[in-house]
């Protein structure tokens, strides 16, 4: 299930990310519902939000090592769901901002609510399966580990 969870994310998020630089200019934005959501493209050459920008080296290091600790502790952790479960969107999200990183040197964001900074799918799986890890690790009684 781990392997389908990673597999759809990643495919959601590279197939986005490879529509929108197919029909969009760097810069551009486009209105999906006006003065609410836009198509915006972005390369973020930093971290979450765009900080610690052009340090490129360091991130694929960090998300080398972080992907192999997830993969680790999904491998320990079989049998707690909700936990392999938001540790594979987080696995997922961390690969294909991975795979931005290596090709092109930046990741591509799009996902622009104007009240928020852009952002893409794997972006969304790393914060949904974070707060998901949250609540498990909170929420999990101690019993069912």
């Amino acid at each position: 299930m781990i392997f389908i969870i990673v597999l759809i994310i990643l495919s959601l998020d590279q197939a986005t990310k490879f529509l929108v630089t197919k029909f969009l200019t760097l810069g551009q934005s486009v209105p999906i519902i006006k003065n609410f959501f836009y198509f915006s493209l972005v390369h973020n050459s930093g971290a979450a939000f765009g900080i610690f920008k052009d340090q490129g080296i360091i991130f694929i290091i960090v998300s080398i090592v972080a992907i192999v600790l997830i993969y680790s502790a999904l491998k320990k952790n079989k049998h707690l769901k909700l936990y392999c479960f938001s540790l594979s969107l987080i696995l997922a999200g961390a690969i294909g901002n991975l795979i931005d990183r290596i090709l092109y040197g930046f990741v591509i964001d799009f996902l622009d609510f104007r009240i928020w900074p852009v952002f893409n799918i794997a972006d969304s799986a790393i914060t949904i399966g974070a707060i998901l890890l949250g609540y498990s690790i909170i929420c999990t009684p101690k019993s069912a580990e």
